[in-house]
Formats: structure tokens, C-alpha cells, sequence
């Protein structure tokens, strides 16, 4: 088992429930020192408190197991809104949302997301022709066909 797959089961043991899930761990040498980013989420969303709690428990474990051979800076997050959606719990949280979806062929398609289900998830899209006033159409977007998945972030 790597280093990444043995901080993510240990992630995965100190989240505070099964809404809880493990999206990402990053562990980047710079000169001396490594950095591990451990990117958590929720499924109605995470906060600081959790990110805080998981933290100490997690290099408390680390520190325990001298996991980490050399000293180490570690971040525990949120995906930012900039992060790519991974899971299909994260597109869940985000139905209502925009998304820019580039797919497999590099289309890139932006939309609202409408449903999601086992297979891939539904946009709402504005089709504009020529002269003619933009029509909204429903795509069926297949999880297989998706290659990255960013959240849009709105000010209006």
C-alpha cells in the first residue's frame, strides 16, 4: 500500500460520520520539507470545526505510526469551488448549480445541473441559432464520458 492509500484510510477513520468523505490527499516534497494536503467533504457541506478535529487526529496518528520520515506541513480543506468534482456525492450537493463540464472529446459544455443518477448526471443548456431566441435542452451526460467538472460560481 503507497503513502497516499495509508493517509487516506486514516482520514477515513477520524471523519466525524458517513456523510463524511475522503476527496483527495496530496503529498508534495518541496526542498526540505514534504507538504501533505488532505482535501475533505461532506455531504451538506463541511466546516472548520471538522477540518480542525480531523487534522489533529490525523497527524496525532502520523506522529504514532512515524509515518512521515522528514518534517511535514499538513493542510486539512475543503475542496475549493475551483477544485473539479470527483464524486457522484459531490454532484449531488450541487444540483441547482452551474457547471462547465469538459468531456472526453474536449467539448466543454456549461449548464445547470439538474439530476443525478448512477450512470452521469442531466444539464440544463441555453441553445442559441442564428435569429432565433436560446432554447434550454436537457443533455444526459454519462459519468464515463466526463473528463472534469468545475462548480461556477455566480455574483449576480
Amino acid at each position: 500500500m503507497n503513502m497516499r492509500q495509508t493517509i487516506a484510510e486514516i482520514v477515513d477513520k477520524h471523519l466525524p460520520d458517513s456523510s463524511h468523505f475522503v476527496v483527495d490527499i496530496q503529498i508534495v516534497e518541496k526542498g526540505p520539507k514534504k507538504s501533505l494536503k488532505i482535501l475533505i467533504d461532506a455531504d451538506h457541506g463541511i466546516n472548520i470545526d471538522t477540518c480542525a478535529l480531523v487534522s489533529r487526529a490525523v497527524g496525532e496518528e502520523i506522529e504514532a505510526k512515524e509515518l512521515m520520515d522528514t518534517a511535514y506541513v499538513m493542510e486539512v480543506s475543503s475542496p475549493g469551488v475551483d477544485f473539479p468534482l470527483s464524486f457522484r456525492r459531490q454532484y449531488q450537493k450541487n444540483i441547482g448549480r452551474s457547471l462547465m463540464v469538459v468531456l472526453a472529446n474536449d467539448q466543454t459544455i456549461e449548464g445547470k445541473l439538474t439530476a443525478v443518477d448512477q450512470r452521469g448526471i442531466s444539464l440544463l443548456t441555453k441553445k442559441k441559432e442564428k435569429g432565433k431566441k436560446a432554447v434550454e435542452e436537457s443533455l444526459n451526460l454519462p459519468f464515463d464520458q466526463i473528463r472534469k467538472s468545475i462548480v461556477l460560481v455566480s455574483f449576480k
